[in-house]
C-alpha cells in the first residue's frame, strides 16, 4: 500500500527499516543526532537507536568519512551524511582513494559497504562554494556507485539497496526538495541500482534527466504536448552504473534526444549520455543530440542570475524544438 511521503521522510524510513533489520548499520554525520539532522532527515532516530548508532561528529569530513571507511572494512555498514556534497570535497581522499579502491587493492579480501549521502546541486542563494553538483565527479571513479534521485519512492528503495550493497555508494539528494512529496510503498521496498525509469511515454523526442531537473523536464514535456509534440521522459535515477539500454531503446523509437543536466557542460553526465547514444544508436538519430546544462561558470548569488544560470522548462522546450527543427 502506498501513501504520500516527503523526500526527507522516505529517506528516514529507509534508514530506520534497515537499522531495525541489521544491527551493523549506523548513521554518522554533523548534527544527525541531537539536532535531528540539518534537514530533519534523521528526526527521531536518536531516540530509537541511541548515541552508539546515531552519531554526531565534529565538523571534520575527512575524519568522520575515514572512521566510516574503517568501520565498513571491519564488518559494519555505515551511512555517512554530509551536510552538503560541497563539504565532501574535504573527504575525497577517503572516498576516492580508500573506499573506492578497498576491494581491488585488497585483492577482494576487504569489502567496503558504506553509503555516503547528502544534498548535491544548487539550493537557492548559497553561491559558488555551496551549489555544485557532484554526480559526474563521483561517477568518474571506478569502484563507486552513484545514485541521484528526487522521487520519494526511488529514494527509499534505492537507499535501502545502497545500504545492503557491498560496494561504496554515493547518494545525491536535493536540498531544495526534501519536502517534495510522492507516493511511497509501505514496508519492504527495493529499487535496483542501475535501472532508469520511464516517467512518461512518448513518440517524437526523448528527454533524459535526473534528480531535481526532472521537475522542469516534466513541465517541458507538458508544454510540448500542448503543441503536439510527444516527449518520452526518462529519469536516470542512478548515474553509475548508467542504464544505457533504456535510453537507447527510447531513442530508437523517437529518433531524437535532449539531455538535461544541472551540472556544467564539460565532461558531465549529459556528455556521457550523448556519447552512449551516438555509439549505440547512431543510425537511429534524425538530429544531433542536444544538451541543456547550467551555465559554464560558478553559480552567482543574485537570484536573477541563479534563474539565468540553471536549466528550466523554457530552455528545455526551446532545445526540444530545435531538435525537432521547429523554430520560434
Amino acid at each position: 500500500m502506498a501513501r504520500k511521503l516527503a523526500l526527507r521522510d522516505a529517506l528516514r524510513e529507509a534508514m530506520i527499516e534497515e537499522m531495525r533489520r541489521d544491527d551493523t548499520v549506523f548513521l554518522m554525520g554533523e548534527e544527525v543526532a541531537e539536532y535531528d539532522g540539518a534537514y530533519k532527515v534523521s528526526k527521531g532516530m536518536l531516540d530509537e537507536f541511541g548515541p552508539r548508532r546515531i552519531i554526531d561528529t565534529p565538523i571534520a569530513e575527512l575524519g568522520f568519512a575515514g572512521i566510516g571507511v574503517g568501520a565498513a572494512m571491519n564488518g559494519l555498514r555505515p551511512i555517512v551524511e554530509f551536510m552538503t556534497w560541497n563539504f565532501a570535497v574535504l573527504a575525497f581522499d577517503q572516498i576516492v582513494n580508500n573506499a573506492a579502491k578497498t576491494l581491488s587493492q585488497s585483492a577482494g579480501q576487504f569489502k567496503c559497504p558504506i553509503v555516503f549521502r547528502g544534498p548535491s546541486g544548487s539550493a537557492g542563494q548559497l553561491a559558488q562554494q555551496h551549489s555544485q553538483t557532484f554526480e559526474s565527479w563521483m561517477a568518474n571513479v571506478p569502484g563507486l556507485k552513484v545514485i541521484s534521485c528526487v522521487d520519494p519512492a526511488d529514494a527509499k528503495g534505492l537507499l535501502k539497496s545502497a545500504i545492503r550493497d557491498d560496494d561504496p555508494v554515493c547518494m545525491m539528494e536535493s536540498e531544495l526538495l526534501y519536502g517534495f512529496e510522492g507516493e511511497v510503498p509501505e514496508g519492504e521496498y527495493l529499487v535496483p541500482i542501475g535501472q532508469a525509469a520511464v516517467r512518461r511515454e512518448g513518440m517524437d523526442i526523448t528527454l533524459v534527466s535526473f534528480n531535481k531537473m526532472m521537475i522542469p523536464t516534466l513541465e517541458a514535456a507538458d508544454q510540448l504536448a500542448k503543441e503536439g509534440i510527444s516527449a518520452e521522459v526518462i529519469d536516470l535515477r542512478t548515474i553509475r552504473p548508467l542504464d544505457y539500454k533504456t535510453i537507447v531503446d527510447s531513442v530508437k523509437k523517437t529518433n531524437r534526444l535532449v539531455v538535461i543536466d544541472e551540472s556544467w557542460p564539460l565532461a558531465g553526465v549529459s556528455a556521457e549520455v550523448a556519447y552512449g547514444v551516438q555509439k549505440y544508436a547512431f543510425d537511429y538519430l534524425d538530429a544531433p543530440v542536444t544538451r541543456v546544462n547550467s551555465a559554464d561558470t560558478s553559480l552567482p548569488y543574485a537570484p536573477t542570475l541563479v534563474d539565468a544560470y540553471l536549466p528550466n522548462a523554457d530552455k528545455i522546450v526551446k532545445a526540444a524544438k530545435e531538435v525537432m527543427y521547429i523554430r520560434y
